[in-house]
């Protein structure tokens, strides 16, 4: 199990990204958080293994109004006992 932490620039706000994430992030039974940023980018956490983590990423990534122009991706240290993905 990883963690990863992601900020996306784009359009990426007002279009549906964080509910999307949600549903991705149910989907493939990943945990985490998504939130939107002040400076118009989205950030984003997700615990799992890394190809539950890249399908969450590409099914976002297919929203018929999400276009990401730019993303960064750390890994970062996971969250024991975390079991949810939330909306901030």
């Amino acid at each position: 199990m990883i963690r990863k932490r992601f900020v996306f620039y784009g359009w990426v706000q007002g279009v549906g990204f964080r509910y999307r994430a949600r549903h991705a992030a149910e989907l493939y039974r990943v945990t985490g958080w998504v939130k939107n940023e002040y400076d118009g980018s989205v950030s984003m956490e997700l615990q799992g293994s890394e190809e539950q983590i890249e399908k969450v990423v590409l099914t976002i990534e297919q929203g018929r109004y999400v276009r990401i122009e730019n993303m960064r991706e750390e890994t970062v240290p996971t969250e024991e006992g975390e079991r949810s993905f939330q909306v901030y």
